[in-house]
């Protein structure tokens, strides 16, 4: 998800401040990271750099003073395109789970064990996400959509549990004939 996207989009419904924003973007995404302040005031700080946001205004009040930020002409054309370009798939292996499945592989670190520990973590998420239902018909989607997720994570640790078995039983057929050979 590019965060930087998404903040443009908070923006269409009207001016407002980072603070607002950070608490906007974390509602729309609750079942998500939150994304931190920092980052939320760096994109903006680029964003009116590359001409997508203005300043509006500042207001003072008790605190430091609030900078409003509002979308330009070309931020919204670009919210427009962000929205109606389909978002590619993640490319094949660029997953954490693919990538440390395959290192316990390579290296000879209990496989077997990972994928075990592996879906009870995503079972564990699994129901977290269940338990945690909301009314929101667009906190549901993001839940579901995680749901979705991890229900595929889960099918894949079973095929990966299912060649990691294939694999001992052949190791262990090409052992017994050595030793028949060997005999």
């Amino acid at each position: 998800m590019s965060t930087t996207d998404v903040l443009l989009a908070l923006l269409v419904a009207g001016p407002s401040h980072g603070y607002d924003l950070k608490r906007a973007h974390d509602t729309w995404f609750d079942r998500a990271k939150p994304v931190a302040f920092g980052q939320v005031y760096a994109i903006l700080a680029r964003l009116v750099r590359d001409g997508l946001v203005a300043i509006a205004h500042t207001e003072a009040g008790n605190g430091p003073e609030r900078t409003i930020y509002e979308l330009t002409r070309e931020g919204r054309e670009r919210v427009d395109a962000w929205v109606g370009t389909p978002a590619d798939p993640a490319p094949p292996g660029a997953d954490e789970l693919i990538r440390k499945t395959v290192a316990a592989i390579r290296l000879g670190l209990d496989p077997a064990g990972f994928v075990v520990r592996q879906r009870a973590a995503h079972l564990r998420r699994m129901r977290a996400l269940e338990d945690g239902a909301s009314s929101d018909p667009t906190s549901a989607l993001v839940r579901d959509h995680a749901i979705a997720h991890l229900d595929a994570d889960l099918r894949w640790l079973e095929t990966a549990a299912a060649h990691l078995s294939a694999a001992d039983a052949a190791d262990a057929a090409d052992a017994a004939d050595a030793t028949l050979r060997s005999s």
